[in-house]
């Protein structure tokens, strides 16, 4: 039992060590769904986030925000519930290959042991990239998740590019 305690509490330590996403979200609204008097209020926050492997095709998650006196502390664990919807938005470009299930973007979701992901994926026979919010914990993560879909489309006078050629 210690060590299973030692062990989490390192793997702990780890996430927190371990470095954040290189992109900021961008912070695109809020609405409160709780309302505290003397304290922030809890929110829905919409959030949006380029694909950083993939230029033409952003992102945007809402995710719940505690408030309250642990919310304005950063001590309250968020909860799982994600809702995640990823469009074209311009000529699609690869920067790189990538493998299925490749982090885009992560962030913390409590002090220590619970962070959100949002991965990514290609449908080859479909040409079509497919991403999957959802969130973890050191030890077991949450059954819930969100998943949307980008078919890959001309735009303009460009081609459209086959997101299979660019998996390794």
């Amino acid at each position: 039992m210690l060590f299973r305690c030692l062990t989490a509490a390192a793997l702990g330590l780890a996430a927190l060590a371990a470095p954040a996403s290189a992109q900021e979200p961008d912070r695109i609204f809020d609405k409160s769904t709780v309302w505290r008097p003397l304290t922030p209020n809890d929110k829905l926050v919409v959030y949006g986030i380029d694909d950083p492997a993939v230029s033409g095709v952003a992102c945007w998650y809402t995710q719940p925000e505690k408030g309250g006196i642990k919310g304005t502390l950063g001590l309250a664990e968020d909860v799982s519930d994600i809702s995640l919807a990823c469009r074209q938005v311009g000529p699609v470009q690869f920067k790189d290959k990538f493998k299925q299930g490749e982090v885009v973007f992560s962030e913390r979701r409590s002090l220590i042991f619970k962070s959100m992901q949002i991965v990514r994926g290609c449908d080859a026979k479909r040409n079509t990239l497919i991403y999957m919010v959802y969130s973890d914990k050191v030890i077991q993560g949450s059954p819930k998740n969100s998943t949307s879909a980008v078919p890959l489309m001309p735009w303009g006078t460009e081609v459209s590019q086959k997101c299979g050629d660019f998996v390794r």
